[in-house]
């Protein structure tokens, strides 16, 4: 239970279930801020007491764990190395894949319980060999989580439950928290990056990774500004580059590539981010691995829309989707998550 409303409608539906429930608030941070700012991060101290007061309203018992080392070490370091590497990771992937479902449900098991329940928005049904699980988006698309769940392995589906996945709307979920009296019915929803709050991810990843200065190029090589370190930037970027001059005619330029190596960025236009190619690595799938020219589709964000692909190659270790139109800015260390219809066959990293 995070302290939200989605979470806490979840909690009520199991128990209306006729489960045996247990409400779980996990401390993340190793000093957590009192109050929430605005609706930008979670896991503060308040979050963690509208979480309890959600509870008491439900009659359940109520605990708080601390998995802030673990947090840190698999979630928060994993972030940092991945941009000091000039990859784009996503650390809500990184929470559901290794703490909410490994670290959390490993706990959960080994005390007797049968499942984890979360108030995600994805459908989760029992697959054929009935040792694991099928992951589908959610009913309203708008809200629909499947993405940030694509990695999380399908034997560790089987013990999820995600009873907001039928749900057509947030504005049903915020009705039916009235309804049963939770104070968080209003609460607005969190967003971005938990462990940054503030929402500067440039300037958070410069306090732990320091300065690191080097050129600004363009793709003729032109040294066209300078930077205070790789890790400030993301392939797509156009914000804050501080070019000594713009592009052609006055044109923006974004980031095209990111060279740790020799502290490089470059830079050009927009049509030099489209890639009509996925390479990609360390799959995860939830049955067996797709075929070669297996028609899927391919979601690159959290939030993106769905383009329609071609398996072009499945090789260990490695795979190549084929999208039927460019895709715009996709990084290394980006998930993909692949799908058929509406069930997610797994998820891929961006090589």
């Amino acid at each position: 239970m995070s302290g939200g409303v989605d979470s806490a409608v979840a909690a009520a539906r199991v128990v209306d279930a006729g489960h045996d429930v247990v409400g779980v608030h996990l401390a993340l941070s190793r000093s957590p801020a009192q109050q929430r700012s605005s609706s930008r991060g979670c896991c503060s101290v308040e979050d963690a007491g509208d979480a309890r007061r959600s509870a008491d309203v439900l009659g359940i018992p109520f605990y708080v764990w601390d998995l802030a080392e673990r947090f840190e070490a698999d979630v928060v370091d994993d972030f940092v190395a991945a941009y000091a590497a000039g990859r784009t990771p996503n650390p809500c992937i990184r929470c559901n894949e290794r703490i909410k479902f490994s670290a959390l449900l490993d706990r959960a098991l080994a005390l007797g319980f049968d499942a984890v329940a979360t108030g995600h928005y994805a459908r989760v049904e029992p697959a054929a060999d009935g040792a694991t699980a099928v992951l589908r988006r959610a009913a309203d698309d708008s809200k629909d989580q499947s993405y940030v769940l694509a990695s999380v392995r399908p034997d560790r589906l089987r013990h999820a439950m995600f009873p907001l996945g039928e749900v057509r709307s947030k504005v049903e979920v915020r009705d039916e928290a009235a309804r049963r009296g939770l104070a968080v019915a209003d609460k607005p929803d969190s967003h971005d990056i938990c462990f940054v709050p503030d929402g500067d991810t440039a300037g958070w990843l410069q306090r732990r990774l320091g300065s690191a200065p080097g050129p600004v190029v363009d793709t003729d090589g032109n040294q066209v500004g300078r930077h205070e370190g790789t890790h400030r930037f993301t392939i797509g970027q156009r914000r804050g580059l501080r070019l000594d001059r713009p592009g052609p005619a006055g044109a923006p330029r974004y980031v095209l590539s990111i060279t740790p190596t020799t502290r490089t960025v470059t830079v050009g236009a927009a049509a030099d981010l489209l890639v009509d190619e996925l390479s990609c690595d360390d799959p995860v799938w939830s049955g067996p691995a797709p075929q070669q020219g297996a028609a899927v589709t391919v979601q690159v964000r959290a939030h993106g829309r769905p383009v329609a692909a071609v398996v072009s190659e499945v090789a260990g270790q490695s795979v190549r989707l084929r999208p039927a139109e460019p895709i715009a800015a996709v990084a290394p260390g980006q998930t993909v998550a692949v799908y058929d219809g509406d069930r997610v066959l797994g998820a891929v990293r961006a090589a």
